[in-house]
């Protein structure tokens, strides 16, 4: 029975022509404003959580604390082992220690004597180790405009905006002023090697990247960081883990009567981020749960109209004598075929646009060069993300809704008396 339905589908284009094509388009909408507004939201999260937040990260009392002061005399200690115990202990997530650091730059002249000074805030990131993702989630190979990655520990990266600023390009030395972990007055050199443009809006105007033993050599902090982020192997946030990690995290570690206990703290507890949590988990939800209740209604109504249209060919069948169970089954059946049909494609060609915006990404830096400042780190491009619900999504309203309408329609199968029915094919 299926192969003759099948046959007659693929060989009676009007019949079917047409539901295939607006199932195909519904489902290939809705994956691709699932895998958009999906990688919106984590490329946002995943953005925060590369700059400042991790998705979970560990530090002192104190330093949480003070954290806006950046407060490296209440930094970490025993950073090696900490890192070791949280990888044991957490397998699925990777660790990385960081220094985070405010000072004044310093660009001297062909005499030594000073040519342009500029404020900076500085990042220790473990560029080095041999096992270290840092490179691949800045994804610094793609931001990088001038020069080449550090190589070595007096090597540092800055940004476009800033070396713009100092007059500076690759190869220059500069000189960092700044204080130690111990605040005691420090200056060291590092070579400018490449300069980077992160999108982010205005975060990375002053910003400048060291690897952490750089760090650690200019501000006497060996083996002590200000933080340890953490971020899932999959790189993709989830909230209800990550405030459950947290809250296991504390209450065995944590002790509230020492300022350097270490403390954890997930991606939401950090600049005002559970409200942006909250907020684009729930317009997510709403949007894509309206544009696929949308589409269902319309699939649903494209079923119905197609077995209305269908009450001659259906008049004739059950005047040859086919019963109405076999008439209403067949019908079904056929709902069935034409909503796996038109879903499969449209799963095909939802899941390539997402593919493709996740590559390339939707850029908007000019609308985000306007903003002045913020608090929110927010990507200038915007990048679709390719999830395993993706793969499924689409069954239920390219099946099911398709399904119910013909169902529906049908319902009238079983009203139709003979005297309508020879009546009907008098005209």
């Amino acid at each position: 029975m299926i192969k003759f339905l099948t046959k007659g589908i693929i060989r009676d284009r009007s019949r079917s022509l047409f539901p295939v094509l607006v199932v195909t388009l519904a489902v290939a909408m809705i994956i691709f404003f699932q895998g958009f507004f999906t990688g919106i939201m984590n490329s946002m999260f995943l953005d925060s959580a590369v700059v400042s937040t991790g998705h979970v990260k560990v530090m002192t009392r104190g330093y949480k604390e003070e954290s806006q002061l950046l407060p490296n005399d209440l930094a970490l200690l025993g950073t090696d082992q900490l890192v070791n115990e949280l990888g044991q202990d957490y397998p699925d997530l990777f660790w990385s220690p960081r220094i985070t650091f405010g000072g004044l730059l310093d660009v001297p002249d062909e005499n030594g004597e000073t040519q342009a000074q500029g404020p900076v805030l500085a990042l220790g990131i473990d560029f080095l180790s041999p096992k270290s993702r840092q490179i691949e989630i800045w994804k610094l190979e793609r931001r990088l405009i001038d020069g080449r990655l550090p190589e070595n520990a007096n090597e540092a990266l800055l940004s476009t905006r800033l070396a713009g600023q100092l007059g500076l390009s690759s190869g220059e030395t500069v000189t960092l002023i700044g204080s130690t972990m111990y605040n005691a007055f420090t200056t060291f050199n590092f070579t400018v090697v490449g300069t980077f443009k992160l999108n982010l809006g205005p975060v990375d105007r002053q910003m400048m990247l060291v690897d952490i033993t750089g760090a650690r050599l200019a501000l006497d902090m060996e083996n002590a960081s200000s933080e340890i982020l953490g971020y899932t192997n999959s790189l993709y946030y989830d909230d209800t883990a990550a405030v459950a990690l947290r809250g296991r995290y504390n209450k065995i570690n944590s002790d509230s009567t020492d300022i350097f206990s270490p403390i954890m703290m997930a991606l939401r507890d950090v600049n005002q981020m559970g409200t942006m949590v909250d907020y684009m988990s729930a317009a997510s939800g709403l949007i894509v749960g309206v544009f696929l209740v949308i589409s269902m209604i319309v699939l649903w109504n494209m079923g119905l109209m197609n077995g209305l249209r269908r009450y001659g060919e259906i008049g004739m069948r059950l005047a040859m004598g086919e019963s109405k169970g076999q008439v209403y089954r067949s019908m079904i059946m056929e709902s069935v075929i034409i909503g796996f049909i038109g879903t499969i494609i449209g799963t095909a060609m939802g899941l390539g646009l997402t593919y493709y915006m996740q590559e390339v990404g939707l850029d908007y830096s000019d609308a985000m060069e306007s903003l002045g400042s913020t608090e929110i780190i927010m990507s200038n491009v915007f990048y679709a993300q390719v999830t395993p619900e993706l793969y499924y999504i689409g069954f239920m309203p390219g099946v099911l809704a398709t399904v119910l309408g013909t169902m529906l329609a049908g319902r009238a199968i079983y009203k139709r008396e003979m005297a309508q029915l020879f009546k009907e094919l008098e005209t």
